[in-house]
């Protein structure tokens, strides 16, 4: 299937700040069973954009606006074809546990093994795991395990929009029982780090349609997460789903959690009350759209904070939004 994507991000700020710097991690990838075919990233105000590819192959554009500004948009556009990948196996061979470990004693995936910013054991990821018989290597094999992981979590928590926010510790989820994609996600790498299986996080899109009952927001960014297997390589699950990741899942950037891979990333210069508004479309190629009236057509997603300076020059981390 090849996608359309549009994804709209808009800064507005109570008063005047003097620069931004920023980063965008938008670019669709392309490998494996994905081609990007075309993109193209638009920055109003005006600003030279600068790009380079990260030790992992994901595209990061960065740009700096040196002007006072009171409002900053950014709006990529892509077309991606994306082949459902091969059906996975009902189960891996009784041996795939020392095979697994004889991968890890070849390889480099200290990166995807240790604990990340956001993907960390916490005294409830531990109580979890002993709930759901998962706190340790069992008798089934990787597959089995993970698939079975992947279900657990759908079921043990609710999906709720904004129940979190962009920086909450996997703890809010944990003691509430609800999140979003990026929570799922973060808990589900911990607990697969734990017993020993390579995790990482995947940020990008999800087509949601009519014909697919998804948890998962539409008109929003997605998340989920890859597990290294024996003999299958890095496969994705989507734990807020209950799917593996297939040919509707549309991948922008891998990291060991968001904070290696949030769309956009960056500081500013000022203090002022902010909204930011991100918007995103994902349809089929060709689809036919219903014009509506503004620019772009679709839902807002909006999000308030107030951006205060540090102590020197007041420098401040600029809005994320957060994976729904």
């Amino acid at each position: 299937m090849i996608y359309s994507i549009r994804h709209f991000n808009r800064y507005r700020y109570s008063r005047p700040v003097s620069q931004s710097t920023m980063e965008v991690r938008m670019h669709p990838r392309s490998e494996q069973t994905q081609r990007c075919f075309t993109f193209e990233l638009t920055v109003t105000p005006k600003a030279r954009l600068f790009s380079y590819m990260d030790h992992v192959g994901n595209v990061i554009y960065h740009f700096d606006m040196p002007q006072p500004h009171t409002e900053l948009t950014i709006v990529a556009d892509a077309l991606v074809d994306v082949v459902p990948p091969l059906d996975l196996p009902d189960k891996l061979e009784p041996e795939a546990w020392r095979e697994l470990d004889e991968l890890l004693s070849h390889d480099d995936y200290w990166d995807m093994l240790m604990p990340s910013h956001f993907a960390r054991p916490c005294a409830e990821l531990e109580a979890l795991a002993a709930k759901l018989g998962v706190a340790q290597r069992n008798g089934s094999d990787p597959l089995t395990l993970v698939r079975r992981l992947n279900e657990e979590l759908f079921n043990a928590f609710e999906y709720k929009k904004e129940s979190t926010s962009v920086d909450s510790p996997i703890e809010d989820a944990l003691n509430s029982g609800q999140g979003v994609c990026q929570d799922f996600a973060h808990i589900m790498i911990a607990m697969l780090r734990n017993l020993h299986i390579p995790a990482r996080y995947v940020s990008g899109y999800v087509y949601v349609d009519a014909t697919h009952k998804d948890r998962s927001a539409e008109g929003a960014t997605h998340a989920w997460v890859e597990a290294l297997l024996p003999g299958l390589g890095w496969v994705g699950f989507d734990p807020t789903n209950n799917l593996v990741a297939g040919g509707r899942h549309i991948r922008t950037a891998i990291g060991r959690d968001y904070a290696d891979v949030p769309p956009t990333k960056g500081t500013l210069l000022g203090t002022a009350a902010s909204d930011l508004k991100v918007r995103v479309r994902v349809t089929p190629a060709g689809a036919v759209l219903t014009p509506e009236p503004g620019y772009p057509s679709f839902e807002d997603k909006t999000f308030s904070q107030v951006l205060k300076p540090d102590d020197s020059a007041g420098r401040v981390q600029a809005m994320q939004q957060q994976q729904q």
